[in-house]
């Protein structure tokens, strides 16, 4: 995609800051997960005999998040061509870009959706997570490495998704019913490509990256506690998130799997936020991340035995304090970088040209 966004960046003006574009190509993720929140509240919108999400919905997703993959891969292009990269940018752009794994999974989520011709939450649940860990590989390849690889996986996820939305609003739901190869369904192609990308694409070159540090004896950290040491919070965090959804009074999961999935994704954006300040500034990476305690807590409280109406208040009230606390810590992490830098976040003037 390089020639494409050599060419995009072109476009834009030379005094538009770097961060602005990251920010706006967020938002729009943000915005098509709330455009189908709207039209598929509960996932069933694609199942048969349910109101299936007008044509002219897929359009606008489907154009809304190409332009977001092509925003988030020009801003690095602008910050080179206006010479404005930052740290600042750097935690910007791959800060967000955690924090959209949920978005964007979730938001592709309402392509087939439930229903017997869709997807169980259950079994999204778990894609999630494989998205989730794909990109933490990635953070945590670079903690050990220095280095930073961004596998060809996720252009051809964006690319084809974006695709799939357009064919969606001209062929319709309905065409995903039918079997894609035999008695494969399309559903199964869905989870074959995420779970694909992940194994026979980010695992092995990540892997094979650390194999390459380690033989060269350029590893950033020699022990292999440290080494996994930005794995503890991610896993315990799956673990806890596990536990409540097998657990459960209530069948949370089933009840409210949207809010579930931000919950769990704002999570993991915060814990990958944190080792991304930490491989970037060369510290060591918490073994245990904050958020986890009240979620503990509340898992705690869950398999006691509560209500339905409890359960669901607990999901909410966690799911709204992780919020709070994620834009918090990246608004303090913001103010604290722009400081430093003595810079502003979405302009290229110097505080002290004014």
């Amino acid at each position: 995609m390089h020639p494409f966004w050599n060419t995009i960046v072109k476009v834009f003006p030379t005094w538009l800051a770097p961060n602005l574009i990251t920010f706006s190509g967020f938002l729009l993720v943000v915005f098509n997960f709330l455009l189908l929140a709207y039209f598929d509240p509960d996932f069933y919108a694609s199942a048969p005999g349910h109101k299936h999400v007008p044509g002219w919905v897929w359009i606008v997703v489907g154009i809304l998040n190409f332009v977001a993959y092509t925003l988030d891969g020009v801003d690095g292009k602008q910050a080179r061509r206006t010479n404005s990269s930052t740290p600042l940018g750097e935690l910007f752009d791959h800060g967000l870009d955690s924090w959209s794994c949920v978005y964007f999974v979730v938001t592709v989520y309402s392509i087939f959706g439930r229903g017997p011709s869709g997807v169980s939450v259950f079994v999204l649940y778990l894609l999630l997570w494989v998205v989730l860990f794909s990109f933490i590989l990635s953070h945590w390849e670079k903690y050990n490495t220095g280095v930073l690889f961004l596998p060809w996986g996720y252009d051809i996820s964006q690319v084809t998704i974006s695709f799939v939305y357009i064919v969606t609003a001209i062929v319709g739901v309905e065409a995903w019913y039918e079997p894609f190869l035999f008695n494969f369904l399309y559903r199964d192609l869905f989870t074959t490509m995420i779970i694909g990308c992940a194994l026979c694409v980010t695992l092995p070159m990540s892997l094979l990256n650390f194999y390459k540090s380690c033989k060269n004896n350029s590893l950033k950290h020699n022990s292999i506690y440290e080494a996994l040491v930005p794995f503890f919070s991610p896993c315990l965090l799956f673990i806890l998130s596990t536990a409540w959804i097998l657990q459960s009074p209530s069948d949370i999961l089933e009840m409210h799997p949207r809010v579930f999935y931000f919950m769990v994704g704002t999570a993991f954006a915060n814990i990958t936020c944190q080792l991304i300040v930490c491989q970037m500034s060369n510290t060591r990476c918490p073994t245990l991340n904050w958020l986890l305690v009240p979620l503990f807590l509340v898992v705690v409280v869950v398999n006691l035995g509560v209500a339905s109406y409890i359960e669901s208040m607990l999901l909410y009230t966690v799911t709204a304090a992780f919020t709070l606390a994620h834009i918090h810590y990246g608004v303090r992490v913001v103010k604290q970088l722009s400081s430093h830098f003595q810079i502003y976040p979405f302009s290229l003037r110097k505080p002290n040209s004014d």
